[in-house]
């Protein structure tokens, strides 16, 4: 390989301290993964040229984050023609919609598209009105089963995804496969309409035929303006919330967790994907400063990419989940321990968290793919807790909260007692937190 060859682009970093926006020349050296910058205002050298194995060349295209040593940039431009011929001729963007039909399947559908080289950069659970429907079918106005259409497309919530890869747009439809079902089991059984569909309009999922219509579809579904679009499908009752990490969604594990979280018999009610800047995850990881040594790795890890916020609904989710996800190291104690009457130990009547020295929480968080917050009822008025476990699951609870991913902590306080917390939940709610095992096999 030459390891003369570099690709330069135009980023964009936020000063937090100057509330200002600094722009960089950021070259990458493909031949042995090196990085340099170069302040563009004061023309000069930020950063030599430094190997960085954390930056990959399919991490490179315009409007994607990248972190180069903690800093977070935004790539804006191109920096040479050279690159924007290389990277910039065939890279496209299209959109990927999963249909009502094929909610259940929308594990399976993504594994696909992260198996077909697609990367995934924006994603929301959405409910389509009846205008947003007709928007969105505006090129069959004339067609006689344009209602019908409608009506299917306004029947449950869909998945919208923006995808990227070279020449999206053609692979996308090849992927999905004819639009008739039936007749995509016959030419192309192993598509996505194949597979999932039932008949031409109840055929699973869709993709744009043409760049215009992509970039149609993409303003409807992820409007630049800002304005949030279509309404997301969260319902912030008897739930509990994750958060994928983005070292699972750049693994290409998104789909894999689905699936996982689905065959455990949990109902997935809502889902999108945020990118965090490191503000926010510092404020969210704000209990583990100081104490857990690799705090400075979580906060970084955290907002290197984008990750996903899930809503899941069951009967006690919080409980059924918890127990779905078991200890973060098969091999150690769990956080929380179950009697054999399904009760805990220390709390009849809810979960109790078991007392772990910080240095196996500290592998835990090691392998941490998944935060799930979420809410309980307690039945007696007092209950023992683990001295500082209500108190993180309650900076986190009030942290996914402001995400709008959880509910706001209804004034629980506690009062020091030797080595443990007297807690009289207000409301008779408790907030808890749990570091779930990594789910992928």
């Amino acid at each position: 390989m030459n390891h003369s060859e570099r690709f330069v682009f135009i980023a964009e970093w936020y000063d937090p301290n100057a509330s200002l926006f600094r722009r960089y020349e950021l070259l990458f050296y493909p031949g042995d993964g090196s990085v340099e910058m170069h302040d563009v205002k004061n023309h000069r050298t930020f950063l030599k040229r430094t190997k960085y194995d954390d930056l990959h060349l399919e991490d490179l295209f315009i409007g994607n984050k990248v972190n180069i040593f903690s800093r977070q940039l935004v790539l804006i431009d191109y920096g040479d023609q050279y690159t924007a011929r290389q990277l910039g001729s065939r890279k496209e963007k299209t959109l990927a919609l999963i249909k009502p039909d094929a909610i259940s399947k929308a594990g399976e559908i993504i594994e696909m598209i992260n198996k077909a080289g697609f990367t995934i950069t924006k994603l929301k659970m959405m409910m389509l009105s009846r205008k947003e429907a007709t928007d969105f079918h505006v090129d069959h106005q004339s067609r006689p089963f344009l209602n019908e259409l409608i009506q299917f497309i306004t029947s449950g919530p869909i998945i919208a995804m923006e995808i990227l890869r070279d020449d999206a747009i053609c692979e996308w439809k090849r992927l999905l496969g004819p639009a008739n079902s039936g007749v995509a089991r016959t030419d192309a059984p192993g598509s996505v309409r194949a597979l999932f569909g039932t008949d031409g309009i109840r055929n699973a999922a869709h993709g744009p035929d043409s760049f215009a219509c992509a970039a149609r579809e993409m303003e409807l579904f992820f409007p630049s303006s800002g304005v949030c679009g279509p309404a997301n499908t969260a319902k912030f009752t008897d739930c509990t919330c994750c958060i994928i990490k983005p070292h699972a969604i750049s693994e290409g594990l998104l789909g894999k967790i689905l699936m996982a979280i689905r065959d455990a018999g949990f109902e997935i009610s809502a889902m999108q994907m945020f990118n965090m800047d490191r503000v926010n995850v510092e404020e969210f990881y704000e209990v583990y400063k100081g104490v857990v040594s690799e705090y400075n790795e979580m906060v970084t890890e955290m907002y290197s990419g984008p990750c996903v916020a899930i809503e899941i609904q069951q009967n006690n989710p919080t409980k059924t989940f918890r127990e779905f996800c078991g200890p973060a190291d098969p091999g150690e104690r769990p956080w929380f321990e179950l009697a054999p009457n399904g009760r805990s130990n220390l709390l009849p009547s809810a979960f109790a968290i078991t007392t772990l020295s910080f240095s196996k929480i500290t592998y835990a968080l090691k392998l941490l793919v998944v935060v799930v917050v979420g809410v309980e009822k307690e039945t007696k008025p007092a209950a023992h807790f683990p001295c500082g476990c209500l108190e993180e699951a309650a900076h986190v609870a009030d942290q996914s909260g402001a995400l709008g991913c959880g509910r706001k902590l209804p004034g629980i306080y506690a009062l020091k007692h030797s080595e443990r917390s007297l807690v009289k939940p207000r409301s008779r709610m408790l907030f808890t937190v749990l570091i779930c095992r990594r789910m992928a096999s």
